[in-house]
């Protein structure tokens, strides 16, 4: 009767502390919390209150009237901004100098570790010491201290591994919302390791900043080489919102009649393109622009991660490259069925076309994968025009400025297929486009090495609790060989 049920038998003391009862559901005492916790109590180690940290998680969601958020100022991050081991400046709003002396206590400081604790829980990251600050935070994201305690990079890493997320999850509360309290990060328990075996954490985690911050560079230097080689560094969109237009001059040549598509800031980028070659989108794409369906929400047609095809949507697309993290899975009779027409191709360029118009991204994943109605794809080859140029041009302000005129606005804002395939961009020497392309090549190629060295880091922390820090060393420098 019990078959494919997992029981876990717990003596009435194990589920009391400080002569208090303090659990009770069945999840958290699951076999792979039990046996996270008897591997970790099998070496020195000390909750990260005994070891002497301090965590903070003061902060605010909101500011008074006196105080609004921003668009430059003091960053403030919040749980949105961390992702993948990092803080993305990105999406973030700003709050002023007084907001922030204000919020005094949730200031971020260099080499603090910084965990979301509330909503998304687990997400960790690391204040870099690149980083220029201040910078402030809500109440969302604890703050640790480690005050010279305990090797930041090395709470960081574990925090990250698979055993510090088994922490967040088991101590989660709440049902609308989860929530992970100081009270309960603070009897966290923490390995005491050798320190040859930390310093060799701190090092892949300071490379793998390094890595990141040269990729980022490289992007805004392709970014810098389009901009100059299409004499637009320092433009500045006119701010005059009066264009006159004759009846032959608008609706009968465009057949547009919403305003906003005649604003003088598009004619003068329109008239500045023109001096250079233009091709429609669909002059050099071999297929047809297209895009997927979208199964009905919460149907039959999804899946899991394990079974399921990458449904790619709009939020997917980031920075020129297809993010993987948020993925949605349609089971493979779908991907081979009525999204048969829109199954991806490793090189093919990605454009969304709803909501976010104009996100541009390539597809360089070898996996299977598909696409919903926002996106559509671009496919060609690159003899007459770089994929990579195409997706820098796009993604810059100058590109979102040019798309942001042909889209339609509504309760969601959209471009149809016919409109991408007619949107008329500027083409640039082919020499300068393999420069641009060069660039982004290279940012990839730095940013996938900079994610490797935080998954090693996390690796060799899981690898030196399950057998011991030498193995660890061993495997993380098998990894760094790999990259050199």
């Amino acid at each position: 009767m019990l078959e494919g049920l997992e029981i876990s038998e717990i003596k009435y003391s194990y589920v009391r502390k400080n002569g208090e009862v303090f659990r009770f559901d069945s999840n958290y005492f699951l076999k792979k919390f039990i046996d996270d916790e008897s591997l970790i109590r099998t070496r020195r180690y000390s909750t990260i209150k005994g070891i002497g940290a301090e965590l903070k998680s003061f902060g605010a969601y909101s500011l008074n009237n006196d105080v609004h958020y921003l668009e430059s100022g003091v960053p403030f991050i919040r749980g949105i901004n961390m992702k993948k081991g990092r803080i993305s400046f990105n999406d973030m709003i700003f709050i002023d100098e007084t907001a922030n002396s204000l919020l005094w206590k949730s200031e971020v400081k260099p080499e603090m570790v910084l965990l979301s604790m509330s909503g998304t829980i687990g997400d960790v990251a690391i204040a870099s010491k690149k980083w220029e600050y201040p910078i402030n935070s809500n109440q969302d994201i604890a703050k640790i201290e480690t005050l010279g305690k305990i090797n930041p990079y090395f709470l960081y890493a574990f925090l990250s591994s698979k055993f510090g997320q088994n922490y967040l999850i088991r101590e989660a509360r709440g049902s609308v919302q989860q929530h992970v309290f100081l009270s309960q990060m603070e009897q966290f328990e923490i390995p005491l390791l050798n320190e040859r075996f930390i310093q060799s954490i701190q090092s892949s985690i300071e490379k793998s900043d390094e890595f990141q911050y040269l990729a980022e560079d490289l992007y805004k230097n392709a970014e810098t080489l389009l901009l100059e080689t299409l004499g637009l560094n320092n433009f500045e969109p006119s701010t005059d919102g009066v264009n006159v237009k004759s009846y032959k001059e608008s609706f009968l040549a465009t057949g547009r009649i919403d305003s906003e598509y005649y604003q003088k800031r598009y004619d003068i980028l329109e008239n500045h393109f023109d001096s250079f070659d233009r091709k429609r989108i669909g002059d050099f794409i071999t297929n047809p622009v297209a895009s997927g369906v979208t199964p009905k929400a919460g149907g039959d047609d999804y899946s899991d991660s394990e079974s399921g095809i990458p449904f790619i949507r709009a939020v997917d697309l980031k920075n020129g490259e297809v993010t993987t993290e948020n993925f949605i899975y349609i089971k493979p009779e779908i991907h081979n069925g009525i999204l048969k027409r829109t199954q991806l191709k490793k090189g093919d360029v990605l454009f969304s076309i709803a909501g976010t118009v104009g996100r541009c991204s390539l597809f360089d994943h070898s996996f299977e994968a598909n696409i919903n109605q926002a996106v559509s794809i671009l496919r060609f080859d690159d003899k007459f025009i770089k994929r990579l140029y195409l997706i820098v041009f796009f993604n810059s302000e100058i590109g979102k400025e040019f798309v942001s005129r042909y889209s339609r606005q509504g309760v969601q804002t959209n471009l149809n297929l016919a409109e991408v395939a007619d949107l008329r961009v500027p083409i640039i020497e082919y020499t300068k486009q393999k420069k641009i392309a060069a660039l982004i090549e290279e940012s990839f190629r730095l940013k996938k090495q900079s994610e490797q060295l935080l998954e090693t880091a996390k690796r060799a922390v899981e690898i030196a609790i399950e057998e011991d820090e030498e193995v660890a060393i061993d495997y993380i420098n098998a990894q760094v060989q790999q990259l050199s």
